[in-house]
């Protein structure tokens, strides 16, 4: 996946959960929890992009 589509995902998505957190009224808590549900499905698709997941997924402690 080239560099700029995933630079353009992020912007999206960033921009798309400011709205959501501005102009939509909710309690700070459902916020809190939406913003981190957002960035860890963000950390993992990241992870993933880049190859990264897989990886880790084969490491055995």
């Amino acid at each position: 996946m080239p560099l700029l589509t995933v630079i353009i995902v992020l912007i999206v998505v960033g921009v798309l959960l400011w709205l959501i957190n501005s102009y939509i009224p909710m309690d700070g808590k459902i916020k809190r929890i939406l913003n981190v549900v957002v960035v860890i499905a963000v950390i993992i698709w990241l992870l993933k992009v880049f190859g990264l997941f897989d990886s880790m997924m084969n490491i055995h402690v």
